[in-house]
């Protein structure tokens, strides 16, 4: 009878020992198992619709893995401006970055045309871009840089809002000195209506308009509600001049040791949360409007052809988009 009982307590050893090295092995069935910690930024405020669609995204990606691929969202800058976060991302210190496609200048000549003014006709021609081919092509060329592009993020409309007067028209425009992006194109594009382009980090902008600065700046409602540029800047011009998209991108480096199942599941997660982002993002804008008007903002839909044309010759400036362009506009 004890023969019997020690062989079967030697079975159930060798199964055990069977088990743990299944557990603990170097298959790749073994790289899927082992937990993952991924890092994301966000220059934003914690309600932000950008930063809700990151934690949505931590979401999918904990229930998905049972909590094995965990996704902490650092969102107010609290990893640094945007030039300093990409340059993380490459580093593979930060894991995933939402980042504006201005701030992306330089990266891909293709995507950058994406911030050009007036390149799209409206939200839904923007988002049959980016669900497209073109769109596609954009994100895959992002991966010589170090970064691998997931998803694109809803960024609205960017407009012009201001201190002293609303500018409602071209001529509006002409000697006011406006905060933009630190890209060439923005500053090409405010300097061709005839202001001043002032580039400076994000996080400058409210000292800047309470200093004197600065006169005002572009960018989309939820900005101007979050940042409380409203307790300088009262006019708010929608005249919608460019759509910039935000992008969701994953270090190379961190890429790289995900086994493709892991890889699948990130990018799956980050797709899915853009369509959360996107109506978080259209009821954010329509509370901030809202909110705006009740704070003394006066909020005015100018003409945009006017706009239009005043900066059409832009288009001449930068012959290395005219392709890109080109098929943008074909997107019916």
């Amino acid at each position: 009878m004890k023969k019997y009982q020690w062989i079967s307590l030697l079975v159930l050893s060798m199964f055990a020992v069977s088990v743990m090295l299944t557990g603990c092995g170097s298959s790749s069935s073994t790289a899927q198992k082992k937990t993952i910690v991924l890092k994301a930024a966000d220059n934003q405020i914690d309600t932000y619709p950008t930063v809700m669609g990151l934690k949505y995204m931590a979401k999918l990606l904990d229930e998905r893995t049972q909590g094995r691929i965990t996704m902490q969202v650092y969102s107010g800058g609290q990893l640094g401006g945007e030039k300093e976060t990409i340059e993380m991302t490459q580093m593979g210190t930060i894991g995933v970055n939402r980042i504006s496609t201005g701030s992306l200048a330089g990266f891909d000549s293709k995507l950058t045309a994406l911030t050009m003014p007036f390149v799209f006709r409206d939200a839904d021609h923007l988002w049959k871009v980016l669900n497209g081919d073109i769109g596609k092509e954009l994100l895959n060329d992002l991966n010589k840089d170090g970064i691998i592009g997931l998803t694109y993020y809803d960024s609205g409309a960017r407009s012009f809002y201001t201190k002293n007067k609303a500018i409602d028209t071209v001529e509006a425009a002409k000697g006011q000195k406006l905060r933009v992006l630190q890209s060439k194109i923005f500053v090409d594009f405010v300097d061709t209506l005839g202001a001043s382009a002032t580039p400076m980090g994000y996080a400058e902008v409210y000292s800047g308009l309470q200093t004197g600065l600065i006169d005002g700046a572009e960018n989309n409602p939820p900005s101007l509600w979050a940042m409380k540029h409203y307790e300088s800047c009262k006019y708010f011009a929608l005249d919608e001049h460019m759509m910039v998209p935000e992008v969701v991108v994953i270090s190379k480096k961190i890429w790289d040791t995900l086994s493709p199942e892991d890889q699948q599941i990130v990018r799956q997660a980050a797709v899915e949360s853009t369509e959360y982002q996107k109506k978080a993002w259209a009821d954010y804008t329509d509370q901030a409007l809202k909110d705006l008007a009740e704070r003394g903002v006066v909020i005015s839909k100018p003409d945009k052809e006017p706009f239009r044309k005043a900066v059409s010759s832009m288009y001449e400036k930068y012959p290395e988009y005219k392709e890109i362009i080109s098929r943008i506009q074909a997107v019916q």
